[in-house]
């Protein structure tokens, strides 16, 4: 199963839409940019390189991916197959500092333990020029959206991390559960798989610093 296959092919018809909607407000944010220059984009956290297959219909650019999942880099590469004008890596510790005009992270910041969440804020900060401009989207895990997410997880996988009762109860009051279950999306780097306890006032508080 591909990444598609859990986001814009997912058999639910509102988990497509919203998948599709977070695609298309990032590629507006270039639309409405009225380009003049031929800007530089990273894709930070790029999954199967959707964004930069869109962004490259509209707009000339220079992109980079940078997916540290070997699975989902493979995917990317395929998807993206042919295009001159897009780079690939699995790391970032040889790109120049101020080298990006425009650095998109989507349905990323809600996966990272602490750490790792401070180290990819301090590498786009680094790698994002002074004018340029930081995209950063992440999914409503508290209130009423985790809910009826909840519910919607309750139906397919009952009794999960993110289906059960108690810690959906918990998000919808604004007290996510700070416990959450820890694996490996590649060797040495820790992910957190479930959305759930994800607490977007906290990264926030993290990004008003540097941004």
């Amino acid at each position: 199963m591909g990444y598609a296959d859990i986001t814009k092919r997912d058999s639910n018809p509102i988990k497509r839409w919203i998948h599709r909607r977070r695609y298309s407000d990032a590629v507006d944010v270039l639309v409405g940019a009225n380009l003049r220059d031929r800007p530089r984009i990273l894709d930070f956290g790029s999954g199967d390189g959707e964004l930069i297959r869109l962004i490259s219909a509209v707009a000339s650019v220079d992109a980079l991916v940078y997916e540290p999942s070997a699975s989902l880099m493979d995917e990317a590469r395929q998807r993206l197959a042919g295009s001159q004008s897009v780079q690939f890596s699995s790391s970032l510790a040889s790109i120049a500092s101020a080298t990006f005009d425009y650095v998109f992270c989507l349905e990323v910041f809600e996966h990272p333990p602490p750490k790792e969440t401070l180290e990819a804020i301090a590498s786009i900060d680094r790698m994002l020029k002074p004018e340029g401009i930081a995209v950063i989207g992440v999914p409503h895990e508290l209130y009423l959206p985790v809910l009826f997410k909840g519910l919607f997880r309750m139906c397919r996988r009952y009794g999960s991390f993110d289906a059960r009762i108690g810690n959906v109860c918990a998000a919808t009051f604004g007290r996510p559960p700070s416990a959450r279950p820890v694996a490996e999306i590649t060797p040495g780097l820790p992910f957190h798989f479930h959305h759930l306890g994800f607490d977007y006032r906290s990264l926030e508080r993290l990004l008003r610093a540097p941004f």
